[in-house]
C-alpha cells in the first residue's frame, strides 16, 4: 500500500452559514475540524490542513490529541474553491497519496476511510466511493500526485470542477455496496453547509438512528 497523507480542505468561505469558519462549528460538543483530526488518528503518515490563512489553526495543531504529525498549508493558488485546496494539500504533502475531505464534514467514518487504504494501489490516480444514489464523492476520496499537472490546468483556466480532470487519469471506484458495509448510514457524506444542517448534525450526533447522508 502506498504511503498516504491525510487531508482537510479549511479554505471555504461559508457562505451559507454567514461567512463563518465552518470548521470552528461545534457538533456535539466539539469543533468539526477536531472530530476529523480524532477519525484520522493513526490512519495516516501525515495530516495536512489546507487553508488560506494557515496561522488560524496553530493553536489547533499544536493541541491536537493525535499521535500522527499535523501541519497547515497555504492555498498556492489564489483562486477559491475545493480544487485549490486539493492542488495544496497535493504540492505540499510528503506522502505520493491524499485521501481528502472537507472541513463542514463532521462524521466522515474512521471504518470507510480504513476500508479505502487496503483497496488503495500505487498506480491509483484517483480511489473514490460510489454512493448508492450513483453519485461519485470527490470530497471523501484519495488522490495521487500524479493528479497535479491536470488541477494545474484546469486551475488556469478556471475550470474548478474537481472530477473534470478525471477522464486523464486512473480512477478506481469503491462500490455502493462496500461503501455501505463500511458506513450504513452513509454519514461520511453529510456537510454542515446551512444553519439548518448545523441543527441536523446535532440530532445526528445524538443516541438512536441518524438519516443517511445528503
Amino acid at each position: 500500500m502506498p504511503e498516504c497523507a491525510g487531508a482537510i480542505l479549511a479554505g471555504g468561505l461559508g457562505s451559507r452559514m454567514g461567512h463563518v469558519d465552518k470548521s470552528r462549528l461545534p457538533v456535539g460538543g466539539r469543533a468539526i475540524v477536531e472530530r476529523l483530526l480524532a477519525a484520522f488518528d493513526g490512519l495516516f503518515s501525515e495530516i495536512l490542513i489546507a487553508a488560506k490563512d494557515p496561522g488560524l489553526f496553530t493553536d489547533l495543531v499544536a493541541n491536537a490529541p493525535t499521535n500522527s504529525p499535523i501541519k497547515t498549508v497555504p492555498d498556492l493558488i489564489d483562486k477559491r474553491g475545493s480544487l485549490t485546496g486539493l492542488h495544496a494539500v497535493l504540492s505540499q504533502a510528503k506522502a505520493s497519496h491524499c485521501f481528502v475531505t472537507a472541513c463542514d464534514a463532521p462524521f466522515v467514518s474512521p471504518r470507510l476511510i480504513a476500508l479505502m487504504l487496503s483497496r488503495l494501489e500505487p498506480e491509483d490516480d484517483v480511489l473514490i466511493p460510489r454512493k448508492p444514489d450513483g453519485y461519485l464523492e470527490p470530497l471523501c476520496a484519495v488522490y495521487s500526485k500524479r493528479c497535479l499537472p491536470y488541477i494545474q490546468a484546469q486551475l488556469a483556466v478556471d475550470r474548478f470542477k474537481i472530477v473534470d480532470f478525471f477522464s486523464r487519469v486512473r480512477v478506481r471506484e469503491i462500490a455502493p455496496e462496500d461503501v455501505l458495509t463500511a458506513d450504513p448510514e452513509l454519514i461520511s457524506f453529510f456537510n454542515v453547509n446551512t444553519p439548518g444542517d448545523l441543527e441536523l448534525a446535532q440530532v445526528m450526533e445524538r443516541p438512536g438512528p441518524a438519516p443517511r447522508g445528503k
